[in-house]
């Protein structure tokens, strides 16, 4: 019997332990299971007392050499002590792996685990603690770049937008109004004055979803997988813009906001240019990431519908795009 020709697959969790056994040296009761597929597929691994995390990237997602630069991104805030899930490397002291899965060839890395838990509603401390945490990235990445996306109004707005209009035809109320949005928002990032705004290497998702926190709030920060080079603010804004979405008391958003900016400016300053910059910087980002659920159909088609579009996504950018008018005015 023919085989008939697969886009993606979900690869066996037992087949990937036996692998990560021989590759890692792990012990034979080391122990693999599904976390959950998404963009990625994420397995978790238990080998007696310690746990690791096996990304599995989906196929044609990253090229190697984009894999490499997250990798060479992560080594380094290793090295710079920032508390981050970094690469382990194999027996062969190499850290990507080539797995011939039936869709094509797929690469695999194994990530220390990060301890703690996810806190979807962060107390004021906890803020200032991610506010401390992300100005230490940016304080080590400014000014670098690496072989990965550079974040601009192309990357950012065009192309995101031409991707949903694969989805969405071009007279949809939400589609004109997204349009709308990118207009503005291409103008404002092609007018910006780099004399006044850092530009570095910068994570582009930084929120609850990708990171552990323990008790004591000692913070680790994983999944680069959307790093690039771009203006550092572009990640400021969009961790405002998640928290302002988690925070339907405003005023709890505002004091909760305001202890971010602080602990990230205890380790480095914001000019009031970028500090202007957030409302329209957090819309590009999440324009941006529409584009990834149309790209990433495969993944996201439960999500593609009219309703989500109207309902969810382009009524969150209009709340964001509203309050901050509302407060500026």
């Amino acid at each position: 019997m023919t085989h008939f020709p697969v886009t993606s697959t979900t690869l066996s969790a037992t087949a990937l332990g036996q692998f990560a056994i021989e590759k890692y040296n792990l012990s034979p009761n080391a122990i693999c299971k599904l976390f959950r597929t998404g963009i990625n597929h994420t397995y978790f691994i238990t080998d007696d007392d310690h746990k690791y995390v096996l990304r599995v990237y989906c196929y044609n997602w990253r090229s190697k050499r984009e894999i490499e630069a997250e990798m060479d991104l992560l080594l380094y805030l290793k090295q710079n002590n920032i508390g981050i899930s970094y690469p382990i490397a194999d027996r062969n002291k190499q850290f990507i792996q080539d797995i011939n899965a039936p869709e094509g060839l797929r690469h695999a890395v194994l990530f220390s685990f990060a301890e703690g838990g996810k806190m979807r509603f962060m107390n004021t401390e906890t803020c200032f603690k991610i506010g401390e945490m992300m100005g230490k990235i940016h304080q080590t990445t400014v000014d670098k770049s690496c072989n990965r996306i550079t974040y601009n109004s192309e990357s950012l707005l065009q192309k995101p937008y031409e991707l949903t209009l694969q989805h969405f035809p071009v007279e949809n109320l939400e589609m004109q109004y997204i349009k709308t949005v990118c207009d503005t928002l291409k103008q404002t990032l092609e007018s910006i004055d780099y004399s006044k705004v850092s530009t570095g290497i910068i994570h582009l998702d930084i929120w609850y979803d990708n990171m552990s926190i323990t008790e004591d709030n000692q913070i680790t920060l994983f999944d680069f997988d959307f790093c690039g080079k771009g203006p550092l603010i572009l990640d400021v804004a969009y961790f405002c813009k998640q928290l302002f979405h988690i925070e339907n008391d405003k005023n709890e958003y505002e004091i909760k906001k305001v202890a971010f900016l602080k602990g990230y400016q205890n380790v480095r300053e914001l000019t009031n240019k970028e500090i202007g910059l957030i409302p329209e910087a957090a819309a590009a980002v999440w324009i941006f990431y529409l584009g990834v659920q149309s790209q990433r159909f495969d993944w996201s088609n439960v999500f593609l519908t009219e309703n989500y579009l109207e309902l969810l996504y382009v009524a969150r950018l209009k709340s964001w795009l509203e309050y901050h008018i509302a407060i500026i005015n």
